[in-house]
């Protein structure tokens, strides 16, 4: 090569495609996938669990991703599946899971971090935690993945714009509190902290900068993990739909950050101390998207959660509350995955979701459709039209006490944790006492009209004489309180008296706030693909009182009695009708829920007409003739 010739630097190759379903067979092995935890299920015995032995390639991804371990979560959606796969949904939650617990970026972390203190100075800096989750960013990803924000590395963090914002709209609200503003002014005010355009030309420049914040490294991949949204009902033709629509992103689990800022040349010490308090004031009523359901909260160190009009000490027993499904090991006998690891936590977003629901089923047997669609977005919130609803809801120290049972012998699984809920900053002043008598009588109704999380509608019972898994069904939901307001008599005339109150004094708040009276109303057909899940007409609630029978609650083992079994391919099988059915497109729910508490049941029954041949009549009516007079109480409707 001649001298001062310039040499052609050699051409960079392509990115290796993804693999496409066309040309590629899902029975070829390639790489082992390394399992991602436990043996996913019951059959502990099974090849293919844990250790590695008689493994076989994913069918969803053919080939598994081998990043290096510091590469980001990014690096791994090229392995994502073409939209018309038919292994594109489970391609997405395997790659996510893939990505969450196999990173560890500790050393990157110990640098920004680092660099941020070095940035801010030493008082001017500041750690702060999340009780929960965090959904911060917004960037779509393969499949419309929500994904969270991210540097130019790929490394999830808080930006900058997000800590001013979250600081200047804690002040905006600040000064609108204090001295009775319109927003509009408030922001003239903040101005002189944060800068505008609008403002004098020596208060158009901010006097603080924020910095982007990291999380502290604790946790190898940041807190990156797994999360699901799942929108089970939707309105459709002015009728709440069941369908379930599970749809899985990255979120951050309690993480831990590093929130740095530093004073301008034009910053006072007074301004600083200010801005500082702001900040952290906003970080705790919450950063990001979702705050309303839980997500986003960060407290600094000795800082608690702000107390709500309505906190309550929960346990739940049974199938529990589950965000992600893990996938387990692949199983080389069977070719398929086991029962998936669900990871059971307590998701405010769960509670939330259930006092929607009884909300809108007590809210469609008193009023039209329109106020109650008009109300339910106003009180929780809603996407279309978009709304910040006027309820918050949180969950402290949410744990699971003990796991879902893996063998027979094994207790029921059981969360724990304290349900706060309060005002969003969007309730006004004047509505208030009026929300917080309906969501307080809301609360008590939910806890004794059913569970929550899986198996809601069943009580807590066990499988164990069973031959499979689960050993446990149902859900119970237990309020653990010295309050008052929780206590329940010991008669069942009081018991009724105590329900039908709590029912009243939902209604009259519903009344106020809606501002109509409110008239008991049946909801048209209740054929059962047809029928609405509302405390109308229709509807019975009952207490009933009875000895348990095959390891079940009394009002339980009635629903599953023979004489209320249909022939299904030659034998005897439980009515869809009655008691649900996943085999039919949407899901169909069952009408009936069953709450257990020890000596009595709350059962509440939906579609019920005069024709003899409903199975949700025979069930009421085998209710009343198997218990007595002293055994058996209607709350709604008044007999």
């Amino acid at each position: 090569m001649g001298a001062g010739k310039p040499t052609k630097p050699n051409r960079p190759q392509p990115s290796r495609p993804n693999p496409s379903p066309a040309t590629q067979s899902i029975d070829k092995p390639k790489r082992v996938l390394p399992p991602t935890g436990g043996n996913g299920g019951n059959r502990a015995n099974h090849s293919g669990g844990g250790g590695g032995n008689g493994e076989i390639p994913s069918p969803w991804l053919g080939e598994t991703p081998q990043p290096h371990v510091t590469a980001s979560f990014v690096e791994y959606l090229r392995w994502m599946r073409s939209p018309d796969s038919q292994h594109k949904d489970p391609t997405k939650v395997q790659i996510l899971q893939l990505a969450a617990e196999k990173a560890n970026y500790q050393a990157r972390l110990k640098v920004l971090n680092q660099r941020t203190k070095s940035i801010a100075g030493d008082q001017n800096w500041f750690n702060a935690k999340s009780p929960w989750r965090m959904r911060v960013g917004g960037h779509k990803g393969p499949e419309n993945i929500l994904l969270p924000a991210f540097d130019a590395l790929g490394m999830p963090y808080l930006p900058a714009s997000t800590l001013r914002g979250v600081a200047r709209t804690q002040a905006i609200r600040h000064f609108m509190a204090m001295e009775n503003l319109d927003w509009k002014t408030a922001e003239q005010k903040v101005a002189v902290y944060f800068g505008s355009l609008d403002a004098e030309p020596h208060h158009r420049s901010a006097k603080v900068i924020f910095l982007d914040a990291y999380p502290n490294g604790n946790n190898a991949n940041c807190g990156l993990m797994v999360d699901m949204a799942n929108n089970i009902w939707n309105w459709q033709d002015d009728r709440p739909k069941y369908d379930a629509n599970p749809n899985p992103f990255l979120s951050l689990y309690q993480s831990e950050f590093i929130i740095g800022f530093k004073p301008t040349d034009r910053c006072t010490p007074e301004v600083l101390q200010q801005v500082r308090e702001w900040l952290i004031e906003g970080l705790r009523q919450g950063a990001g998207s979702q705050i309303n359901t839980g997500y986003g909260t960060l407290l600094t160190q000795g800082q608690s959660s702000e107390n709500g009009f309505l906190e309550v000490d929960f346990r739940v027993e049974g199938q529990l509350i589950h965000g992600q499904q893990r996938f387990a090991p692949w199983n080389s006998d069977r070719r398929r995955y086991d029962r998936g690891q669900p990871f059971a936590e307590s998701r405010p977003v769960a509670f939330k979701s259930m006092l929607r629901y009884w909300f809108r089923t007590l809210a469609l047997g008193v009023l039209p459709v329109d106020l109650v669609k008009t109300w339910e977005a106003q009180i929780f919130g809603s996407i279309k039209p978009q709304t910040r609803g006027w309820l918050r809801v949180q969950v402290l120290d949410g744990k699971v006490v003990s796991k879902e049972a893996r063998y027979k012998q094994d207790p029921c699984g059981k969360q724990v944790g304290k349900l706060v809920l309060e005002f969003s900053p969007e309730a006004p002043l004047l509505s208030q006492p009026g929300i917080e008598q309906l969501v307080k009588n809301l609360t008590w109704l939910m806890f004794h009209l059913g569970g929550i999380g899986q198996g809601a509608r069943r009580p807590c019972y066990s499988r164990a004489s069973r031959q499979y898994a689960p050993w446990w069904r149902g859900s119970d939901l237990i309020a653990n309180s010295q309050d008052l307001f929780w206590d329940l008599p010991e008669s069942i005339e009081d018991l009724q008296k105590l329900f039908q109150s709590r029912l009243k004094d939902f209604y009259q708040a519903l009344e106020l706030l809606a501002n109509t009276k409110i008239l008991a109303r049946s909801n048209g057909s209740i054929e059962t693909l047809q029928l609405v899940e509302a405390v109308d007409n229709n509807a019975a609630i009952l207490l009933c009182m009875g000895k348990d029978r095959y390891d079940k609650p009394y009002a339980l083992a009635v629903l599953h009695d023979d004489d209320l079994k249909v022939q299904n391919r030659g034998k005897l099988d439980y009515d869809p009708d009655l008691c649900g059915s996943t085999n039919t497109k949407p899901v169909q729910p069952s009408p009936v829920w069953i709450a257990n508490f020890g000596d009595f049941q709350v059962v509440t029954i939906f579609g019920i007409d005069n024709d003899p041949r409903n199975p949700r009549n025979k069930f009421l009516k085998t209710l009343q003739q198997s218990t007595n007079g002293s055994t058996y109480r209607q709350i709604h409707p008044k007999l």
